[in-house]
């Protein structure tokens, strides 16, 4: 691994890790699912949002039984995972590299007695300890953008799904005909060099036998969710004092309008992909 690709996964991980990122993503996110949300109207709350785009996952793969084994790569709090195994019954891997999300996973596991179906993994997705041909689905949400090699995560997820097997994922993107420097505040804030866009999953994608099952474009969702977000932190603002940093909510505030103005523009993309491996 490169000094700059181990120095994307050393800041992902250090940000997740820190007590404000922490109390940020699980009070005023959602706590479970800490992802882009399927909104039915501008003011639903966050949490059912979601919850709705995990349902909306689930219901596009037709490789999920009780017997499938199922890797979340970025996996967060670890809600995705949670609802597979209450609903389908099976055997989940939730692989993430923050290990405070971890430690809440893992909790929140044996609280509602699932620890026996989910496996909390502390690890990066660039490379993973699995064997080939090993998994039924992969999955991730908005966690891919994190990475200095997107290819090489494609890579792997292609190389540990069985033949047959499907990859369901979202990230949030650049549109294919975003002007170059516009998303640059948005980059800086999240210490990125680029985004993904659509059609460079698409062609990776393919390049790895991982054929198109069709990606269903929900791009608005991108820019309601953030400036849902952005409206309840600003709400809950007074609750967090003592909990996350003034200077954190700050930047939070800034770097939230900056993905709502990019999205308002145009220069933004999200949804749901589905592959299936050949």
């Amino acid at each position: 691994m490169s000094t700059t690709d181990q120095a994307a996964v050393d800041i992902a991980r250090d940000y997740y890790n820190s007590d404000d990122a922490d109390h940020f993503y699980f009070h005023v996110w959602g706590g479970e699912d800490i992802h882009v949300g399927l909104y039915a109207h501008d003011d639903e709350a966050i949490a059912p949002a979601s919850h709705r785009t995990v349902t909306r996952m689930v219901q596009r793969l037709t490789q999920l039984n009780a017997d499938a084994r199922v890797l979340d790569i970025g996996a967060g709090y670890g809600g995705s995972m949670r609802h597979l195994a209450k609903t389908v019954g099976c055997h989940c891997v939730a692989l993430n590299l923050s290990e405070v999300e971890n430690q809440r996973n893992r909790a929140m596991n044996v609280e509602q007695g699932l620890d026996h179906l989910i496996d909390v993994v502390d690890a990066s997705f660039e490379s993973l300890a699995y064997p080939d041909n090993h998994f039924d689905v992969v999955w991730s949400q908005d966690a891919i953008l994190h990475s200095g090699k997107r290819a090489q995560v494609l890579a792997e997820v292609a190389r540990v799904l069985k033949p047959g097997g499907e990859f369901v994922m979202t990230d949030p993107m650049a549109a294919d005909d975003c002007p170059d420097g516009v998303l640059d505040p948005i980059l800086a804030r999240i210490h990125l060099q680029s985004l993904g866009t659509p059609g460079f999953y698409l062609r990776t994608a393919a390049s790895l036998g991982l054929t198109d099952q069709g990606f269903e474009d929900h791009s608005p969702q991108l820019t309601r969710h953030y400036g849902r977000v952005r409206e309840e932190l600003i709400r809950l603002t007074p609750e967090l004092q003592g909990r996350v940093s003034d200077d954190y909510i700050s930047r939070m505030k800034a770097g939230l309008a900056h993905w709502v103005n990019g999205g308002r523009q145009g220069h933004l993309a999200w949804g749901i992909f589905l592959f299936r491996k050949q």
